[in-house]
């Protein structure tokens, strides 16, 4: 392949289409198939999906831009290791971020028209939870293909690092004096919480960090979408997960209904910690968490053009102001 412009550029330049268009096309060839039509549904800074019609069934192909390119790895990683519930690319290159993939069907979500029930989406944290467990003996293959390492004791590091780089940055995504103050301050506290999870003898895994059931295929169940995917404590799901369910169920943060799925999810660890320690490292992993989906959304934009910053760069700024916040998932206590 040639050298390509950065993203999100790339995904209109036709330099990239044809080029990518033309790896689709020998992989079809490898299995007697050939393309009649495509399309783009889905355009963002960090991704690109193109929907490729073929004598055949329909295909999708995946082009990650520069900061989520590990995804196409990861993907073709989790397949060798025959990860139940993951991804079976038809073909990935890692070094260019493309993966294209069987149609998996509808997901979760727009099977039950928006509205997941309350039941199925405990089953499919339990199911998700497996997931995590049987790949704690993986990382370093997982870390092998660039995907970031989040374990608790490198976060407060990490976090003085964006802090101290957003207070000086230009755009939405700028921390005002009295806000990296204020996040300065928590560190000590942020420190303590971080030591714990990482002592809690819950081993570090997979994490999807964007898990909610528009990311889930219900045929399967198939997790799909692992471009925000980190090594970290397994916990730093919820924060993502619970956020979504309350805001499509209509949910307060400490509604029963989020406790429920967070007992569901963390059953698969009670052979690690009793019900009580499990609630509070979940409560734990949701308060340091924030830090975690901020460092995605400067991923995501790595390679960004300053409209795609003006656009989306206040997911950097917003998730560290939510490390402040009472109003986080289970309401976790504040760092003080």
């Amino acid at each position: 392949m040639t050298t390509m412009p950065n993203t999100p550029g790339r995904w209109s330049d036709p330099t990239w289409r044809d080029v990518a268009l033309a790896w689709a096309d020998a992989e079809l060839d490898r299995r007697g198939l050939r393309r009649t039509s495509w399309t783009m549904p889905h355009d963002r800074p960090w991704s690109a999906v193109l929907r490729i019609e073929t004598t055949a069934d329909p295909l999708w192909l995946k082009a990650n831009g520069d900061g989520t390119r590990h995804e196409a790895a990861l993907l073709a990683t989790l397949a060798q290791l025959d990860v139940a519930m993951t991804p079976r690319p038809y073909a990935a290159d890692a070094r260019f971020g493309l993966t294209l993939m069987p149609d998996g069907g509808p997901t979760v979500r727009a099977a039950h028209s928006g509205s997941t029930p309350q039941g199925v989406l405990e089953r499919l944290l339990v199911d998700y939870a497996a997931v995590q467990r049987g790949t704690e003996q993986h990382l370093d293959a997982f870390l092998g293909v660039g995907i970031d390492d989040l374990r608790p004791s490198r976060l407060p590091d990490l976090l003085a690092e964006i802090v101290d780089e957003t207070s000086r940055a230009d755009g939405v995504h700028r921390l005002s004096p009295r806000e990296a103050a204020r996040l300065y301050a928590l560190l000590p506290a942020y420190t303590d919480a971080c030591r714990e999870l990482d002592e809690s003898g819950i081993a570090a895994t997979l994490q999807h960090d964007d898990l909610h059931d528009n990311n889930i295929l219900e045929r399967g169940p198939v997790f799909i979408d692992w471009g925000d995917a980190v090594v970290s404590h397994p916990f730093g799901t919820m924060l993502a997960t619970l956020n979504s369910a309350a805001h499509h169920h209509g949910l307060g943060p400490d509604d029963p209904s989020l406790h429920r799925l967070a007992d569901a999810y963390t059953e698969s660890w009670t052979d690690v910690a009793d019900r009580a320690t499990l609630r509070r490292q979940v409560e734990l992993a949701i308060r340091v968490g924030p830090l975690t989906r901020a460092l995605g959304w400067r991923r995501a934009l790595l390679g960004s053009d300053d409209a795609s910053w003006t656009q989306w760069g206040d997911g950097v700024h917003g998730w560290l102001l939510e490390t402040l916040s009472p109003d986080l998932p289970l309401r976790p206590p504040l760092l003080d």
